[in-house]
């Protein structure tokens, strides 16, 4: 009778990802962060949806109705109103696809534009990557958040220029740790012998150096995406971003202001939903830079 099990054992070894995956779920802060950040996009997604109230209509009857846990709430207001009478709860979960929706978008052509530039400069050599690496050496000297204020300030406040502005801001760390992780590949010893085997620079690139830098890119994108976060409600916040009524959650602590020593709620509570979201991304970034490293040790 023939024996199915194999003579000899095999021993699986397991993909970078999947070790990456497994030091990642060792950390609970960052498996933490990654629970609450697929919660924030799940509401981004389907809150308009969960809303009880639209975000824009005023009620004069409920101005400045404390939250649901004050003694003078209602569970009908869970996140009290502001001081037109619009539902907070409602506004947060509108302002979530705003402020969470821009970000995502603004990260994502953000990385890949980044991307293709840092690509073309790290390949290149001589005068043409010298002068993009001052350039962009001199651009990162300045605060994301303020070259977005300056780009915003002379293009002027919407949606549309909120986009441009925190994406030309971001852009520059984008391209340079593209640029560095090109660059340093490249004097490796693995592409000098693919290179002395005839292969080009697109097949260098292809198959030899972006497999190697795809962690690189995840890490800089939870990094820049939070940021983005950032960026977007300081905009907002400072008037040269979204602009009233709109339930940005920048805008939203803006609006609040007016009435924060006796409604601090408009304040607090769409200021708790940025250090949330804040606070979640970086958790997932950094927990993803430590467990890429220990892969690598």
């Amino acid at each position: 009778m023939a024996n199915s099990s194999p003579l000899y054992h095999e021993e699986q070894i397991p993909s970078a990802w999947r070790q990456i995956w497994h030091h990642f779920k060792s950390r609970p802060s960052g498996y933490i962060g990654l629970w609450a950040l697929a919660i924030t996009l799940l509401l981004a997604v389907v809150g308009p949806l969960l809303a009880p109230f639209s975000p824009n209509d005023p009620a004069s009857e409920i101005l400045l109705k404390p939250p649901a846990w004050n003694a003078e709430g209602s569970i009908q207001y869970f996140f009290g109103t502001d001081a037109l009478g619009r539902d907070i709860w409602s506004r947060v979960l509108f302002g979530a696809q705003l402020t969470y929706g821009y970000a995502a978008l603004i990260t994502v052509v953000t990385l890949l534009l980044g991307f293709a530039i840092g690509t073309l400069s790290g390949s290149s050599r001589g005068l043409k990557s010298s002068v993009l690496g001052h350039l962009l050496d001199a651009l990162l000297s300045l605060p994301s958040v303020l070259l977005a204020v300056l780009i915003a300030a002379v293009i002027g406040p919407g949606f549309t220029n909120v986009f441009w502005a925190v994406g030309l801001a971001l852009l520059p760390s984008v391209v340079r740790t593209v640029h560095n992780a090109i660059e340093e590949e490249h004097q490796k010893q693995y592409i000098i012998a693919a290179r002395l085997d005839g292969a080009n620079q697109y097949q260098l690139l292809r198959y030899f150096i972006l497999p190697n830098i795809v962690d690189t890119l995840v890490v800089r994108g939870t990094l820049t995406f939070s940021a983005a976060i950032l960026d977007v409600a300081s905009l907002g916040f400072l008037g040269l971003g979204a602009q009233a009524p709109s339930a940005e959650w920048g805008a939203m602590v803006r609006d609040g202001l007016d009435t924060i020593l006796g409604a601090p709620w408009t304040v607090a509570l769409p200021g708790l939903a940025i250090l949330f979201t804040v606070l979640a991304t970086n958790l997932v970034g950094d927990s993803l830079r430590h467990a890429i490293a220990e892969e690598r040790d």
